[in-house]
């Protein structure tokens, strides 16, 4: 065989796999609940790195109605299972329709949330605005993004002052049910370790970094975050490829989703 003609039999043999490969995603991606027509966005993720759809939340049986939703949300809200644990009270927040296709999954509400709320009220969320590129009033539109925290209400500060971690008794009652009744998101963020434990499920690298470094293994369904808190700005420091390199695609994946 001719050097041309090898060459060109090993052209032809690599645009087949990019072909199958693309094929594979889009059904995969389907089943998980997503329908993603953006070719850049599929060239993202490896075929031997996407994640496997028994990792993810059942999300099977969607939709279950807006009615249905509603009295979920409803009944979520006036949940008072960690009552006794709380020193703030219960007050379970969250914000979420039928009809949204950008999910937030934050950690817990802090004291400000709690007294107003309204999810991300604060400088961290004035902050994850900024990396999504997006304003408070399409930020608190329900009908097209949903904030869905690991834990729905304040669970106090530690005895640094620091926000304790979310309580696990929230999770462990409603995370399934909701997401469940939840549509399937085009895209969700994972904000902070705990998000991106439950989410991924396993699937997560060492620690919460070398999460966020592989995003490009789980986006564009997934993409994790550390969390936007004034506390990791020295991690931000550390990290210069988060703005360099994420950021850029966070903000294009977050226009292409609200514009659709």
């Amino acid at each position: 065989m001719s050097v041309h003609a090898l060459r060109c039999t090993n052209t032809l043999s690599r645009a087949l796999v990019v072909l199958t490969g693309s094929r594979v995603l889009r059904r995969r991606r389907g089943r998980g609940g997503g329908d993603f027509r953006e070719n850049e966005d599929q060239a993202m993720v490896s075929m031997p790195t996407l994640l496997p759809t028994s990792a993810q939340p059942k999300t099977a049986k969607w939709p279950v109605g807006r009615s249905a939703l509603e009295a979920l949300l409803s009944e979520i809200r006036a949940c008072r299972l960690c009552e006794a644990h709380l020193p703030h009270g219960p007050r379970p927040v969250l914000h979420a329709s039928a009809t949204a296709k950008l999910c937030i999954v934050s950690q817990a509400p802090g004291l400000r949330v709690h007294e107003t709320g309204l999810s991300f009220n604060d400088a961290s969320g004035d902050r994850l605005r900024d990396w999504m590129g997006v304003d408070r009033a399409t930020f608190y539109d329900s009908s097209r993004v949903a904030i869905a925290p690991m834990a729905f209400c304040f669970p106090g500060y530690d005895a640094q002052g620091h926000d304790l971690p979310p309580r696990k008794e929230c999770a462990a009652a409603w995370r399934e049910r909701l997401f469940a009744a939840l549509p399937p998101f085009e895209t969700t963020l994972l904000v902070g370790g705990y998000a991106q434990a439950w989410h991924l499920r396993g699937h997560t690298a060492a620690n919460m970094t070398e999460t966020v470094k592989a995003w490009r293994t789980f986006a564009p369904r997934y993409i994790p975050l550390p969390h936007p808190s004034w506390r990791n700005s020295g991690w931000l420091k550390k990290n210069p490829w988060f703005a360099e390199e994420l950021l850029p695609y966070l903000r294009k994946r977050v226009r292409r989703v609200l514009r659709d």
